[in-house]
């Protein structure tokens, strides 16, 4: 059996000092677990814009299908503000979604109890709360066509398509039907049917899958801005969420923030089936690249391992030790660790991204 391959992508920012945590923790699981990765590095975003001039190149992107999976860190900054958006670092993120077909985003929002009291919402509407948002990646109003800017009976006119097909919402809908399985078996799907024709074909095609393929799953629908109001008046009726690609982003921003922490939150983009059985895959932390905290040892690298917790589950059939991670991460919180953006409330013993990654290798220890 070939090593599991993976490629890392830095990025910008706070990209690589996280991803060292991570690198640490992948050497930990190598030596006391016997999990072997045959890791590669690249670039990305603003790093490979001042390499290369430009923000994916094709030998990148060329790796990227060919391994098991790939752990993004950050891409962008102020400094690349002034750059053509066909060569912003985020051309290159969205590259990669699109030429892998990265149709499903996992985004968990998951309040830690440790947490709790830095939502800003009453620590008893948050704790607890574990929601899945499951967002298409690939089509909607970001991908679609026509798009631009033009001139218009003397006047300019800025265009997005929201564009879906059956297959593109019945392949999310399915990813989404799966995970509520896995869970409660409760999903929300999430469009506006009532003044969008996209909206409408939304809620067709998943009505369609729910009744003939999972009448076990307790199907619900909502409209996006209700889902909105709904996720900050009482977020906890939600388990898995599914929706499209503009709504998805709103939505899965607004949730993560529901925890308290947005340097907390992991993420993984699924795509089709490769021959080993499981999905093309990319993860990465919900966070930025934070350049106004870059090299100063202040960044909270918990979201970034936590997203390659989610690779052993997703992409390396290792659920059992990405339990282990999660466990050990949410020990680290309990036991009153924190970095600078978790120092809010003024307790805990401070960390820098470099202690919290030791800390979290100690709790993995602890767990043998």
């Amino acid at each position: 059996m070939s090593t599991p391959s993976l490629l890392i992508l830095a990025g910008d920012g706070i990209g690589p000092e996280v991803m060292d945590e991570v690198k640490k923790v992948m050497a930990w699981f190598d030596d006391k677990r016997g999990l072997k990765f045959d890791i590669s590095e690249d670039l990305v975003g603003g790093a490979a814009y001042d390499a290369h001039g430009t923000p994916l190149t094709d030998e990148t992107m060329a790796k990227a299908q060919e391994v098991d999976a790939v752990l993004l860190g950050a891409v962008g900054g102020p400094k690349y503000d002034e750059l053509d958006f066909s060569v912003k670092p985020e051309r290159g993120l969205l590259r990669l979604r699109k030429e892998m077909d990265l149709f499903a985003n996992l985004r968990p929002a998951q309040c830690f109890d440790a947490l709790a009291d830095f939502s800003s919402l009453k620590k008893e509407l948050v704790s607890g709360l574990d929601i899945m948002i499951v967002r298409e990646l690939t089509s909607g109003s970001y991908f679609g066509e026509p798009r631009g800017i033009f001139e218009e009976n003397g006047e300019r006119v800025g265009i997005n398509t929201q564009r879906y097909t059956t297959s593109e919402i019945d392949r999310v809908a399915r990813a989404a039907f799966e995970l509520a399985r896995k869970r409660d078996n409760r999903l929300c799907s999430v469009e506006k049917a009532n003044v969008m024709e996209s909206g409408i074909l939304w809620r067709e095609v998943v009505t369609k899958i729910g009744a003939e393929d999972y009448p076990d799953v307790e199907l619900s629908h909502m409209y996006a801005d209700n889902c909105a109001m709904q996720l900050v008046r009482t977020p906890k009726q939600f388990d898995v969420i599914v929706t499209d690609n503009l709504f998805g982003d709103i939505l899965s921003d607004c949730a993560a923030m529901l925890t308290g922490s947005l340097g907390m939150l992991p993420s993984a983009s699924l795509g089709v089936p490769m021959a080993n059985g499981m999905p093309k895959a990319m993860y990465e932390p919900v966070h930025g690249s934070a350049p106004d905290i870059a090299g100063q040892g202040k960044a909270n690298p918990s979201a970034t391992i936590l997203s390659f917790a989610m690779a052993l589950r997703y992409s390396y059939g290792q659920g059992a030790e990405a339990d282990r991670l999660e466990a050990a991460v949410e020990k680290v919180l309990a036991d009153g660790t924190r970095t600078a953006d978790l120092m809010q409330k003024g307790d805990g013993t401070p960390a820098t991204t470099s202690e919290m990654g030791d800390a979290i290798l100690k709790a993995l220890t602890a767990s043998l």
